[in-house]
């Protein structure tokens, strides 16, 4: 029988997709105020490796990357998916655009070994956590660099949003080493 321990905190991570810039820095807004100072932030890639969300949320798509300095237990993962689902109705209805979801949120966090996302959706390589919410580990850390899986969303296998995710791993693990984890979230 193996010793049973809590998770290191794990570097939370907000994927922010919008064609609009100022949907991008409300939720910058947004994300500051309920989990602290940013550690780093991606610039806005374009996101073109699909057009499923071409009809909800339009065309031109940019998605960004958010990462926190105060660290999670990864164990919050579902409270901030509903969280951003709740700040993703605030931004359409406060905001007059065309499209019925003019932002899309997707949380998730990073660990030296992984990077993990929240959905609402099953799928048979998706955990269930609680409160309607479902993980997915969409990238593992190996031979070092980032490999995907089958299921792995395309545009998470590019070359520049692994290169974010492995500097966001870089500082992460120097925090381990240093023994300077930070405060989590509340």
């Amino acid at each position: 029988m193996g010793d049973i321990n809590d998770p290191k905190p794990s570097l939370l991570i907000i994927a922010v997709s919008s064609r609009y810039d100022e949907a991008l820095a409300w939720t910058k807004r947004r994300a500051v105020e309920q989990f602290g100072p940013l550690q780093a932030e991606s610039s806005a890639f374009e996101f073109v490796e699909t057009d499923y969300y071409e009809a909800s949320m339009g065309t031109e798509l940019k998605k960004q990357f958010l990462t926190f300095q105060n660290l999670v237990d990864p164990g919050q993962l579902p409270q901030v998916k509903r969280l951003t689902n709740e700040w993703e109705v605030q931004y359409a209805e406060g905001n007059e655009h065309p499209e019925p979801r003019p932002l899309n949120l997707d949380p998730g966090y990073l660990t030296l070994a992984k990077l993990v996302l929240a959905s609402t959706k099953d799928h048979a390589h998706r955990i269930y956590l609680h409160e309607g919410i479902y993980a997915e580990v969409t990238l593992n850390f190996r031979h070092g660099g980032w490999k995907s899986s089958d299921w792995t969303f395309p545009d998470y296998r590019r070359d520049d949003y692994q290169q974010f995710f492995l500097s966001c791993r870089q500082k992460l693990r120097s925090r381990q080493i240093d023994g300077n984890v930070g405060s989590k979230i509340k």
